[in-house]
């Protein structure tokens, strides 16, 4: 009896949360713990912020290329996002899909709409909520990568983005990172088992069958 456990489907496993609540962080541990996901690199129209390295963490692009992967129906999804613009190319995402590889994305929650909406069977929305907005401004105070008016234009739209909290599949808090970073590891697994996206199940579920014991 063969052991083959292909085609499947790919995750899109997308993560999102106010700036500041900590999804970078648990992301990046997570694609260090699972080798077979790859995380979609947006596109951006900010600048890069220090340690950033480009391409690595964000295509940096001038607002007139990005217009112009707008203009080419190049995203699959793309967003105003405190003042500047951020999208995800379509074309690897794509591929990825068609080979069964699952890709994870760092976002907010219009692109997790905009995805959700268009790839409905393979869009796993996670939503990481703050302690408390106190908290959240005292980590974007402390990792010095904003001025001070851009740290309170985040925290002002703080709320309006955990409004849209009830639009996800998996919500939680990041009060710990240790226990915050087993939730979001356990979401990931179990939505690589699903029956559906495992579509090597029915060949294998045919040949246990036809065994003659």
């Amino acid at each position: 009896m063969s052991n083959d456990r292909t085609p499947r489907r790919g995750v899109l496993l997308i993560v999102a949360s106010p700036s500041g609540a900590g999804k970078t962080s648990l992301c990046r541990r997570l694609m260090a713990d699972h080798g077979g996901l790859q995380l979609s690199v947006s596109m951006t129209t900010r600048g890069i912020r220090p340690g950033e390295v480009a391409d690595r963490d964000y295509h940096f692009v001038s607002p007139e290329t990005f217009q112009q992967g707008i203009d080419d129906n190049a995203f699959l999804e793309w967003a105003d996002v405190h003042g500047n613009r951020y999208g995800s190319p379509r074309a690897p995402i794509d591929k990825a899909l068609s080979e069964g590889r699952d890709v994870l994305f760092d976002i907010d929650w219009q692109g997790a709409a905009q995805i959700a909406e268009k790839c409905p069977e393979d869009a796993v929305r996670v939503f990481i909520l703050p302690p408390s907005l106190e908290e959240l401004r005292r980590r974007l105070v402390t990792r010095s990568q904003d001025a001070p008016e851009v740290i309170e234009r985040r925290i002002a739209n703080a709320k309006g983005e955990i409004e849209h909290c009830s639009e996800f599949d998996y919500v939680f808090v990041n009060d710990d990172f240790d226990r915050s970073y087993a939730e979001l590891a356990h979401i990931y697994h179990a939505e690589r088992s699903r029956r559906f996206r495992n579509i090597w199940v029915r060949g294998y579920q045919a040949s246990l069958l036809a065994e003659d014991v």
